[in-house]
């Protein structure tokens, strides 16, 4: 039965070998990707190119710097129609380098935090993707699973209303006593998601505190680059960088499928969670055998 699963990954990888590569350019406002000025930051860092978000990875704090999002009408349709299949993963791209581990994270205290969420996944791939460990961050639960996806919830609506926004996320490490996960992975203190809209050619970020609570400020891009080190936006006009544009109050929890994903099924999905690992793995090596040729 293995054997016959292996050959029909086999078939269904040959026209996929041959895809070009994921166009991450295309998650970044004109094109360009966050500029990292803190020279701290910039350290033992390595880009990562996904399906439908890009990640500035941190082999200091074991966590992204930035993870950009280019979310659409169409996209934000599409990732309604799915139903959440948990798959958090180690990222294989990372072997090479200092990289977080699902035991870190195991009785932590803390959630495994999508910077690129879940909820802006349009298909099954950019859905497992997005649970990489490259893509998280040591979040509290009751802001991740109250106030933080309350903002993420409303981007989407954006999107929807005005057709596109690009997105960056990431987390902000302030303060002399940061802790760490199992001495490894630096835990944020704040979180910022800045927005682009390019219908009003506007921009602000959000950033919260990584704690529980409903507090959040939104501030211009100027302000956030100032307090982060990186400008998310570097081809925005100066008039957009310093003015913020006003963004929308976190929407209240969803009760829609996704939101009431329950332990059976999550359990259930599981169970394949390894299957479609090694069915990735096994697509993703043969692009770059491909590629290589």
């Amino acid at each position: 039965m293995k054997s016959l699963l292996f050959a029909a990954i086999l078939l269904a990888a040959a026209p996929l070998a041959l895809a070009s590569a994921s166009n991450c350019p295309a998650q970044f406002f004109s094109g360009r990707a966050p500029d990292v000025h803190n020279p701290k930051l910039a350290r033992d860092t390595k880009p990562l190119c996904f399906d439908a978000f890009a990640v500035l990875y941190s082999g200091v704090s074991l966590t992204p710097l930035w993870s950009a999002e280019h979310i659409t009408r169409q996209r934000v349709q599409q990732a309604r129609e799915m139903v959440r299949t948990d798959t958090f993963h180690e990222e294989p791209q990372l072997q090479n380098m200092p990289h977080p581990e699902l035991a870190d994270y195991a009785r932590s205290g803390f959630d495994r935090g999508h910077m690129s969420p879940n909820g802006d996944m349009p298909d099954k791939d950019a859905q497992f993707q997005s649970f990489s460990l490259a893509n998280m961050i040591p979040q509290s639960p009751e802001n991740n699973r109250g106030l933080w996806a309350g903002l993420e919830a409303s981007v989407r609506d954006m999107a929807v209303r005005d057709g596109e926004v690009y997105v960056v996320t990431g987390p902000l490490f302030e303060g002399s006593a940061i802790k760490r996960l199992n001495n490894r992975v630096l835990v944020p203190t704040y979180l910022y998601k800045a927005v682009y809209n390019p219908s009003k050619q506007q921009a602000a970020a959000y950033v919260t505190p990584n704690a529980p609570g409903d507090d959040y400020q939104v501030v211009s891009i100027a302000e956030l680059e100032k307090r982060i080190g990186i400008n998310p936006f570097p081809t925005l006009p100066e008039a957009a960088r310093q003015q913020a544009m006003r963004l929308p109050p976190p929407k209240p929890a969803s009760s829609g499928p996704r939101a009431t994903h329950s332990r059976a099924t999550r359990e259930s999905s599981s169970d394949n969670a390894i299957w479609r690992w090694l069915e990735h793995e096994f697509y993703r090596m043969l692009k770059q055998l491909v590629r290589s040729l």
